[in-house]
Order: structure tokens, then sequence, then C-alpha cells
């Protein structure tokens, strides 16, 4: 999935790019310190490359802003299957991000384009998304087109 800019471009999340997402978590950290509460250890590379075959996590979805080869952006979704929506036609956006010092490029909204655009051929027709109370994460968000803010998202902790 290629972008208007011939640098950048959106693609599905693989084993392939396991070092560079590592890379690119280290480099938010980096740029923001205080947003991002986990760290990119070994712990958590041996956990991503488990993940890819592991079968709970056959509904989730992931794509990379890739630009110049460095991961700038990912994103990261999952198609809900519920009972309550038997034809699991609803899918849920976990995360967003995009480097600090590479926003405001747009970048965010074209994984987000390709993100839908993959939800749609699979029958996804609403995506959810819990709204971080930061400006910058609220100005994107009311900014989506046909997007409505709904309801308020609780976390329950067991």
């Amino acid at each position: 999935m290629k972008s208007e800019n011939a640098n950048l471009c959106i693609v599905p999340f693989s084993p392939d790019y396991i070092d560079q997402v590592i890379e690119y978590e280290k480099q938010l950290r980096i740029e923001e310190p205080d947003t991002y509460y986990w760290e990119p250890d070994e712990t958590y590379r041996r956990n991503l490359i488990s993940s890819f075959n592991d079968p709970r996590f056959i509904n989730a979805l992931s794509f990379l802003a890739v630009e110049n080869g460095k991961v700038i952006g990912r994103i990261d979704a999952l198609i809900l299957s519920s009972l309550a929506d038997a034809d699991c036609s609803t899918a849920y956006l976990d995360w967003i991000s995009v480097l600090k010092s590479k926003r405001h490029g747009k970048i965010a909204q074209k994984m987000l384009m390709a993100l839908q655009d993959v939800l749609k051929e699979k029958g996804i027709h609403l995506l959810i998304a819990l709204m971080a109370g930061n400006d910058e994460a609220q100005r994107f968000y009311r900014n989506i087109e046909n997007a409505a803010i709904h309801d308020e998202g609780v976390w329950i902790k067991f």
C-alpha cells in the first residue's frame, strides 16, 4: 500500500519487521518519555515473535508506516468476535501512534485508511476506538471523517 509520498508505505506488520518495530518503540519513548509505559525489552520481543503463531491473535490486524525503511508509525486493531455481534461486523482500534517528530504528515490518517480498507474487505463496517485525553489525540479523532464521539471508556482491571 503506497502513499503519495514515494518514501512512505503502509505495510502489514509481519515478523520481518520486529526489529524495526522495537527500534520504533524505543524512539517513541525517547520522544515522549511520559507516554509509553512498557519497555520494548527482550521479553516484549519474544512475545511479539510468538504472537504471529498464537491463535489468540487470529483477529488481530496491525499495520506499519515505513519511511525509507524505518518504522515511523503503527496501528493495531482487532475484529471483535462476540455473540452480541454474531456477524462479527465490528472492530476495535487498540492503538495508533506516530513518532512525535513525524506527526502532522497525515501518517496516522494513511494508516487508518489502510486499516479501514482491509476491514471493509472483511465485512466490517464499524471501528470503535477509545480516545486518549491529550489535546493531540483529541484533535486527531475529532477530525476523522464520518466519526462520531460516543460513550466513555471504562477500564476494569482484575
